[in-house]
Formats: structure tokens, sequence, C-alpha cells
């Protein structure tokens, strides 16, 4: 959903900076939903001005913005100009390259399966449609916590848990209420001016996509009737 409620976790959504922020879906996310769902279900909670607090504002700042800012020059975590991308040690990628590839979540689910044992096709997908997909997958949102920070700025080593519940279709697979959760590692290297200038992520997309087709097969035209709800296509 749409909205400009104050967000405790995500210090680059709102202030002075953000009042000409070009959002890609209309207006600024509302992370209500979600930092909901953050609280309820996390393991770890970092104290105010810790270095695993730090980190985590890092991150969800980084991902807010490379998913929910349009213009590139406008991104505060990180240096559009030296950044760069890499999904378990494949070439890493500029933010160019990173939107040839759709944007969105294509980037996070890039594969080398064979085209028709894929459950995800980075390929057939772009930002929109990917942003529809798992929005409508998890009405509530994708959590994300910090578990353990191994090494502080400028290259931070940190291992996290992503999780939600697949209360909406997938794919075709009707939904199963199911809590869907992974655990990866990344390393962030962070420049003179504490920018994010390369991001290294490790993790199973499998244990992504193998919990959304757990679901028995439904018919497609219901699961456009779900996904087109206005309220699921803006959750973020």
């Amino acid at each position: 959903m749409m909205g400009s409620s104050w967000d405790k976790y995500r210090t680059y959504l709102h202030g002075e900076e953000e009042k000409n922020t070009k959002w890609r879906f209309g207006g600024p996310p509302n992370y209500d939903v979600v930092n909901k769902l953050f609280e309820e279900g996390r393991t770890k909670e970092w104290a105010p001005g810790s270095l695993e607090e730090q980190v985590q504002t890092l991150v969800k700042n980084w991902e807010m913005e490379v998913f929910h800012k349009a213009d590139i020059t406008q991104y505060r975590s990180l240096d559009p100009d030296k950044y760069t991308f890499s999904l378990n040690g494949r070439k890493a990628i500029t933010l160019e390259e990173k939107k040839k590839l759709g944007g969105g979540y294509n980037p996070l689910l890039q594969t080398s399966m064979p085209q028709e044992l894929r459950a995800y096709d980075p390929n057939e997908e772009t930002a929109d449609s990917s942003h529809k997909i798992f929005t409508t997958t998890f009405p509530r949102g994708f959590a994300l916590e910090i578990l353990h920070v191994y090494s502080g700025p400028p290259v931070i080593v940190y291992k996290f848990r992503h999780w939600g519940f697949m209360e909406g279709p997938f794919k075709g697979h009707a939904p199963t209420s199911q809590k869907i959760e992974f655990f990866g590692i990344s390393i962030f290297t962070l420049d003179e001016a504490s920018k994010i200038v390369k991001v290294e992520l490790f993790y199973d997309p499998a244990e992504l996509l193998g919990g959304l087709l757990k679901g028995p097969a439904i018919d497609a035209s219901a699961e456009d009737a779900v996904s087109s709800c206005p309220v699921l296509r803006n959750t973020g």
C-alpha cells in the first residue's frame, strides 16, 4: 500500500531529501504491514545504535530504494556510478545491466536451470510483473532480519533471514498460508562516503520457490482476480 506514515526502519523513505523522489509505483511505499510481520516474527532485536541495528537499517534502505525509487540518481544508500551486484558468485552486474534483466526480483532469481524447469523465469518477467507476482503471493510482505554481523564497514558480512506467509496464489498454485523462509549470507562493500559500491548475495532460490509450488493448481482467472486487487498490488 502507498502512504506517508513514518518508517522507523527505513531512514531514506521520508524527510526533506525525499520530497522530490520519483517513486516507481506512484508514491512512497507503506511498510506498516510488513513491519508488523517483522516485529512479530523476528528472532533478534538489536539495540539502537548497535552495529547490527545499523547494518539492518542499511540493508532495509538499500532494498527499499532498489525496488521503489525510479531514478537511480536519487539512491542514497549506494553510489549508482560504482555499484555492482552479484548473485551466488555470478558475474557482477551494474545498475544498467540490472535494469536489462528486468529489475525487481529478477536479479535475485537468476538461474541456470533449463527454461522448461523454471518455476519462475526471470527472462519472462519485468520489474512490474515480478512486483505484482510476489506482492500477491505475500500480501503481508516478505520480512527481513539480520541474524549476525561477522564484520563491520567498510566490508560488511552478515547473515540474514527472509520470511513471509503464502496467503496468495503463485504462478497457478493456490495459497497454502504456510510460512516461507530462507537464509543467506551477503557482503556489502562501502566506499569512503559510506555508500554501497558492491553487493554479493549468496542464498538458495529453491528455498523460496520450492515452498510456493506446494499448493494445488488453480485456474489462471482466479489468480488474476486476486492480483488485480489494488490493496495487494501496492503492498511492498
